[in-house]
Order: structure tokens, then C-alpha cells, then sequence
């Protein structure tokens, strides 16, 4: 306690320094050092999070054992949940940033150079739509409103939350697969925190691997050659963790990471003081929507933000709509595809973070019960009109988004056009990645580059030989 007021004291100080402009130099760096000393002493004294774990499918309770990703005993497969002590959210100074919303993350340390997103009220865009309150969850770089992804993703809300769950005594490494953007935010959370992590993408999506500076050498790359896809990136993964030498992040299983997407609806629920009506967000797993349910479910316990539950608009970008093609045939059951096809339809997108070929979307707890629950629906956007309201968003608003917020938001656009949402509804728009084109302004970049491209048709035993070398 008595650290969070000397803490708001030296804010209040570098406030009345940076209003008075003569002789301050010396006091504003002595005040910022204390401040970042006193930051640091927060973070280190943080007490990690209680909660148990729920199996979704049958409601079993159990203990976390350090890295649960499954209910043990369970043969139906199903996600599992993080039943928090704190029922009643406190959230906690923005300085912190993701941490601000540590009575809901399940970690056990807080890590350096996080970022929250920012919820606010759209005025233009707003207006453009007709929309009387529609409130965009802003994910990425505009410092201008307190938004410092420096990925300019929110998969930045993931990283922070899972490498947070990790335990530091742990000397493991940590593997995840990723489409490009996760990839990004892992390795700079990692490389900040030197926490080893072995990456595995498309060799086609490398040019979302880009930096400010140089990363640490504890992060590797390894890569599926090119025309192939997601999916080939997870099966790198998967033979990978098959040595003990490496442990997999757990994808939508981890419950950090959906926690850690979650704050993007627990932002707005605070800017806004009450629960949404309607959530939009484009999906390539889904997993940020499961999360956003999840936290709906969590608000309505909290007792303060309305009992609702907000009505789920996810979006696919065409021709990649495998969950939207089962959504459209009422089946919980992803429908068959084709390997070579589905690649194909993954590179034709714009939006290659939404590629993901098996997503959580049949298990117990996933996206089908999530759209049930919500009462919610899959749309999808092609990249004409993706890209179309991108442009309508910097023009609007003032910043670049990514591909995949402009497939949500052109999936918003359908819905006021077809008259199928209330003008007056409470709206929450995740813009999931945005700022880039800012951010990236005088800036000289640094691309990570794969120690190992790997055919699609590598032999597995030899991949994981060489993806052993590595560390």
C-alpha cells in the first residue's frame, strides 16, 4: 500500500515538472528513476493470483499444477477455466498495464513493458454508422490515448498472461506456433523478460517478425517452407514438445492466454460501466471471442456491470471461412477439408492471422458454445471490403488497423446496413491490431529470420533433431 502512494506521489510530482519548464531537468530524472525503482519493487512483491481450475464439460474443480491444460481423468475433450478467488474485480493503476488486471490473470509474477487496451467512445465512425454508442477496444499503438502495444497487436495480451503463468525455475522451452502477430508478441516479451522460446511459422508470413531492435538470443525461429499455412506451423510445434526438452504454450488450453484476451472486454466494461450488448471481432481460432464470453460470464458474477450476456459477431475472411461454414450447416463439427485447398484458401486472405485450420471450435467450452450461449453468429468479409473499411477507420478515426480488424469491422458494417442491430445498443468493437503503419514511422526495423526453413514434408524425427540444436 504504502508503495501505490508514494507511487501516485511522484506522479503528482512529474505532473506540476513537466508544467513548469525552468531548472527541473535534474528533479524529473531523479522523480522518473524513484518512479521506475518503486514499479519495480510493485512488481517483485506481487503475490500470484489465487483461483482453481473448473472442467467446463462435467464442472470438476481441481488444483492447478503449474501448467494444467487438460482436466485430469477427463475423456471428453473440453477447455477448462480459472475459478478466481477476487470475484469482485479491482483494477489497478494503468501504470501497471496488462497487470492492472491481475485479479483475473492467473499468473504468478508480473513482467516489464506491458500494455492494457484502451476503450473508447466513438464519435466519428460512430456517427458515419449511426450507431449512438459504440465504444472501440483498441488494441495497439496510439499513445495519444494511452495505447502502447509496441507490436501493435493484442496477442500482446496473451504473451504478458501466459509468460506470466510460467514458473521462472522452469528451465524448459517454451514453443508456440503462430500465423505471424503471436509470434511477434512472444518474442518481444520473451526477449525482454530473457525467458528461452522456440517460434514456429509460415515461411510465407515472415514478414510480420519485425522489430525495433534486435531480439535476445534466447528467442529462435524455425519456419514451414513456403505454400504452406498455419497448420503447418502447429505440426512443427507438436513435433517439437514431443522432447522433453520443450513444453507447449497450450493455444486456446492455456487458460492465460484466453485471460490475458479477456481484458480487452474488461476494459470496456470499465470504460463503459456495464456489459456490452454486442461484440464484434474477426476469428482465426476464436479464441479471443471465447475469452470475451468468458469474461461476460465472470462481469455478470462481479455483480456490478448488468446480468446480460452480450451477443457474439465474429467474422472470417473469404475464401478461409472453415468455422463459418460450419456455423451456416448447424454443425458442432468442423466440416471435412481439404489439406491442399485449405492452403490455398489460407494465402489468399489478407488477413493471415485468421488462417487457423483446426480451431477450438467443436471442444466443450469453445466458439459453437460460445455463439449457443450468446445467442451470437459467424459473418465473414472479403479483403475489397476488409480493406475498404480499414481505410474508413483511419479516415474516421485517425489510425491504421490491421487486415483482420477491418474484417470486423466490415462485418459491423453489414449488420447496420441489413438493419439487424439497434441503432441505440451498447457495441464493443475489438480492434485486435492497429498503429502499425504509425509505429513503424523513422523507424529501423529488424526482421527475425528462421534458423530452419523445413519442408512440409520434413521428416519428423529429423526436425526435432535439428530444432534440439538449437538451444
Amino acid at each position: 500500500m504504502q508503495d501505490t502512494k508514494n507511487f501516485c506521489i511522484l506522479q503528482i510530482i512529474l505532473y506540476f515538472c513537466n508544467k513548469q519548464q525552468k531548472n527541473i531537468a535534474n528533479y524529473k530524472k531523479n522523480a522518473n528513476f524513484a518512479l521506475n525503482k518503486i514499479k519495480l519493487q510493485i512488481m517483485s512483491n506481487f503475490t500470484p493470483t489465487s483461483y482453481r481450475l473448473v472442467n467446463i464439460y462435467d464442472g470438476a474443480t481441481f488444483d492447478d499444477a503449474g501448467w494444467s491444460l487438460d482436466a485430469p481423468n477427463c475423456q471428453t475433450p473440453s477447455l477448462i477455466r480459472a475459478n478466481y478467488q477476487q470475484k469482485q474485480i479491482q483494477f489497478g493503476p494503468k501504470e501497471e498495464g496488462l497487470y492492472r488486471f491481475a485479479d483475473w490473470l492467473p499468473i504468478r509474477r508480473k513482467l516489464k513493458n506491458s500494455s492494457a487496451p484502451v476503450t473508447y467512445r466513438s464519435s466519428a465512425l460512430a456517427e458515419h454508422l449511426g450507431l449512438k454508442n459504440l465504444y472501440i477496444c483498441f488494441n495497439g499503438y496510439r499513445p495519444e490515448i494511452g495505447a502502447n502495444m509496441t507490436t501493435c497487436s493484442f496477442k500482446e495480451t496473451e504473451a504478458y498472461s501466459v509468460c506470466g503463468r510460467m514458473n521462472p525455475e522452469d528451465k524448459r522451452v517454451l514453443v508456440v506456433s503462430s500465423a505471424g502477430n503471436t509470434a511477434r508478441a512472444f518474442a518481444k516479451v520473451c526477449s525482454d523478460n530473457n525467458i528461452p522460446l522456440l517460434l514456429t511459422v509460415p515461411e510465407d508470413n515472415l514478414n510480420a517478425l519485425w522489430f525495433d531492435a534486435p531480439l535476445n538470443d534466447c528467442v529462435k525461429l524455425v519456419a514451414s517452407a513456403s505454400g504452406s499455412d498455419y497448420f503447418d506451423a502447429i505440426n512443427l510445434g507438436n513435433i517439437a514438445v514431443k522432447s522433453p526438452k520443450f513444453y507447449a504454450e497450450g493455444g486456446a488450453k492455456n487458460i492465460a492466454r484466453r485471460d490475458g484476451m479477456a481484458t480487452t472486454v474488461l476494459s470496456a466494461a470499465e470504460v463503459i460501466g456495464r456489459i456490452p450488448d454486442y461484440y464484434f471481432q474477426a476469428v482465426g481460432s476464436g479464441t479471443g471471442a471465447i475469452a470475451a464470453w468468458e469474461a461476460n460470464q465472470r462481469l455478470i458474477q462481479d455483480g456490478r456491470f448488468g446480468n446480460h450476456k452480450m451477443r457474439l459477431i465474429v467474422s472470417q475472411n473469404i475464401p478461409f471461412t472453415p468455422m463459418y461454414d460450419a456455423w451456416k450447416a448447424d454443425s458442432r463439427a468442423m466440416l471435412p477439408l481439404d489439406d491442399n485447398l485449405a492452403r490455398i484458401a489460407a494465402n489468399a486472405i489478407d488477413a493471415k492471422v485468421l488462417s487457423n485450420r483446426k480451431p477450438p471450435y467443436s471442444i466443450c467450452g469453445g466458439l459453437y458454445d460460445a455463439l449457443r450461449d450468446s445467442e451470437g453468429t459467424i459473418l465473414c468479409a472479403d479483403n475489397e471490403s476488409s480493406a475498404k473499411a480499414a481505410e474508413l477507420f483511419e479516415q474516421l478515426e485517425g489510425i491504421d488497423i490491421h487486415p483482420a480488424a477491418g474484417v470486423a469491422l466490415a462485418s459491423l458494417i453489414q449488420c447496420v446496413h441489413n438493419r439487424v442491430i439497434d441503432p441505440d445498443a451498447v457495441i464493443m468493437l475489438n480492434i485486435t491490431g492497429g498503429g502499425e503503419k504509425r509505429y513503424k514511422q523513422d523507424k529501423e526495423l529488424h526482421y527475425l529470420k528462421p534458423s530452419i526453413v523445413f519442408p512440409i514434408d520434413a521428416d519428423p524425427d529429423e526436425c526435432l533433431k535439428q530444432m534440439e540444436a538449437l538451444f
